[in-house]
């Protein structure tokens, strides 16, 4: 009797064992270190040495049916968390997806894409303060993208409170912001690629419910927080060239604040080889705002006789000539950027120029 047993169970553990192996999730890490030599004009540069550091874990399952699910974690520079997301992809309806952070959701995940050897122009130590469009990304967020036919996407990013923070596990954002409501974020990605050449073409929009009222005697907000993107990527064999723009309608009720938003970039990039490449980009991004002041006499009559008469445009321009050598697990890269009008403003210094090197060793 006692035999028997023991021959029982040690089926019904060698069928457990089984299972376990057929449905075992695994865990990857990657990482990366990156020394920085930084040098910027009109600036107290001090030490110039940087280096950062950072750990990207990776879960990965899979359900009955050959469905799957993935964890994404980040820790970036000086053991910061950073980025999280959980996504499940199913056999025919597409890839769901909660992040929490990031900007890659939505529109955000094409706030720049251009062609370049190493970073954005906008990303290579001058501090610009630019205003890029990122819909629903910065809030905790829920994405699905469909199944791909021909090259082509539809991806579709909402959040219930559009309010910029990343929740906790039974955690609110309560009041985090009381001005703006859910937001959603629609693109359409077309990345179409032959043996010689091939495109990216993607359009997306965003909009973001908005507190509707009269405070204050001011003009009433009529209209959502809206945003929207547009590009094209070419690929020609070794060249890869493109341009986008971007624009944001600011829902704003006060005058001297921001109305709108507008940016444009292109870049070239130059594959030479496996290892080596060349890179040019620009960026010009543009502000807008209301009238600071009018002439009705009461304070309500200037919101509502000035808020749609705009101040002159603010506008920053830089563009960038980048290189990039790697060797193996381990990539040297320089940047020399200029700026003009940083912060939306008119500098009445020269421009602002930037040389970053960069070698960073991934594993």
């Amino acid at each position: 009797m006692n035999k028997i047993t023991k021959v029982g169970m040690s089926a019904l553990c060698g069928s457990l064992a089984s299972v376990a192996a057929a449905h075992a999730g695994a865990l990857d890490v990657t990482g990366s270190a990156k020394m920085t030599h930084t040098n910027v004009s009109t600036a107290t540069v001090g030490n110039p040495i940087g280096m950062a550091t950072g750990l990207t874990f990776t879960g990965n399952g899979e359900l009955d049916g050959g469905q799957t699910f993935k964890l994404t974690l980040t820790d970036a520079n000086k053991a910061a968390w950073s980025t999280a997301s959980i996504s499940l992809t199913t056999n025919s309806l597409g890839t769901f997806v909660l992040n929490s952070g990031g900007g890659g959701a939505g529109i955000g995940g094409y706030d720049d894409n251009m062609p370049r050897a190493y970073e954005e122009v906008w990303d290579t130590a001058i501090a610009t303060n630019v205003n890029l469009q990122k819909g629903v990304s910065g809030s905790t967020n829920i994405e699905w993208t469909s199944p791909s036919v021909l090259g082509t996407s539809l991806k579709v990013a909402y959040a219930p409170d559009n309010d910029g923070t990343q929740n906790n596990n039974k955690s609110t954002s309560g009041e985090a912001s009381n001005h703006f409501g859910s937001g959603f974020d629609v693109v359409l990605d077309m990345d179409v690629q032959g043996h010689a050449a091939g495109f990216n073409l993607f359009v997306g929009a965003s909009e973001t419910e908005t507190a509707k009222g009269n405070p204050n005697g001011a003009k009433a907000i009529t209209h959502d927080h809206e945003e929207g993107v547009v590009g094209l990527i070419l690929n020609l064999g070794p060249i890869e060239m493109g341009g986008q723009v971007s624009a944001e309608r600011v829902a704003t009720q006060a005058r001297n604040s921001t109305s709108y938003y507008g940016n444009a970039s292109w870049g070239v990039a130059f594959n030479v080889n496996d290892n080596l490449s060349l890179s040019y980009s620009d960026v010009k991004s543009v502000q807008t705002k209301t009238k600071k002041s009018g002439n009705a006499a009461s304070t309500a009559d200037k919101y509502i006789q000035n808020f749609n008469v705009y101040t002159p445009k603010a506008w920053m321009n830089g563009d960038s000539m980048q290189i990039a050598y790697t060797i193996g697990g381990v990539a040297i890269k320089y940047a020399q950027t200029t700026y003009d009008n940083t912060g939306y403003g008119f500098d009445t210094k020269a421009p602002k120029e930037s040389q970053l090197v960069e070698v960073a060793m991934a594993f």
